[in-house]
C-alpha cells in the first residue's frame, strides 16, 4: 500500500540529506592545491638528490662488480686477467675514459690486448652521456691487471660524477688497491671534469 504525505514532512526529510552531503567549496579547494604545491617544490630538489644518487651508485656498482670478478678469476685461473676501458667491448682503449665502457677478458699472453684464444668473460656499456667516469691522476692506468694471487700492479682511483646539465653535489670516488680490494665512497665536492 503506497502512503502519500500530504503535509510536507518528505520535503524536510530530502533537505535535511542534502545538507548533509556537502562537497568541498572552491575554497578549501584552493587551499589544498596550494598546499599541494609548496610541499612538491620543496621535496623537487630532495627527489632529484635521490635519483642522481641511484644513478651513481648504479654506475659504480657495475665497475666494483666488474673489478671483484675480474680478481676472482684471475684466482679461480690461477692466472692473469683484465679489466680495462672499451668502446668496442672486443678490445682494450687506450684513450678515452672509463665513460666509454670496459671488458674484463683472461689476458693469457699476459700483453694487455684481448688477442686470440683469450676470453672476455664481461662487456659493460658506455655509462651516460651526461656523467663523467675519469681517474683522479695521471698514473692511473687504462686497465688494471689482476695477478693470480688476487692483487693487482697498479692500483687506481676513479672519480664519477655528473657533468650535465649541471654538476651534481654527488659523486663516487672508486679506489682499487694493490690489494685487489675495491672501495667506494660518497664525496660532495660538487665539481667535475
Amino acid at each position: 500500500m503506497l502512503r502519500l504525505c500530504t503535509s510536507g514532512g518528505w520535503r524536510s526529510r530530502l533537505q535535511g540529506r542534502r545538507a548533509g552531503a556537502r562537497g568541498f567549496t572552491l575554497i578549501e579547494l584552493m587551499v589544498t592545491l596550494t598546499i599541494l604545491a609548496v610541499l612538491t617544490v620543496v621535496a623537487a630538489p630532495s627527489f632529484n638528490d635521490a635519483l642522481l644518487s641511484n644513478r651513481l651508485a648504479g654506475v659504480s656498482n657495475n665497475f666494483v662488480a666488474s673489478a671483484q670478478l675480474a680478481r676472482s678469476e684471475a684466482i679461480k685461473r690461477n692466472s692473469v686477467v683484465r679489466l680495462c676501458r672499451s668502446s668496442t667491448g672486443t678490445s682494450c682503449a687506450t684513450t678515452g675514459t672509463w665513460q666509454q665502457g670496459w671488458i674484463v677478458f683472461h689476458d693469457v699472453d699476459n700483453d694487455g690486448a684481448v688477442g686470440a684464444g683469450e676470453t672476455i668473460l664481461q662487456v659493460q656499456q658506455a655509462a651516460p652521456a651526461d656523467y663523467h667516469f675519469t681517474t683522479t691522476s695521471a698514473g692511473t692506468p687504462y686497465s688494471l691487471k689482476f695477478q693470480a694471487i688476487g692483487g693487482t700492479a697498479d692500483s687506481a682511483t676513479l672519480l664519477l660524477c655528473r657533468a650535465t646539465p649541471s654538476p651534481g653535489r654527488q659523486e663516487r670516488t672508486i679506489a682499487v688497491s694493490a690489494t685487489g680490494r675495491t672501495a667506494v665512497t660518497t664525496t660532495r665536492n660538487g665539481t667535475c671534469a
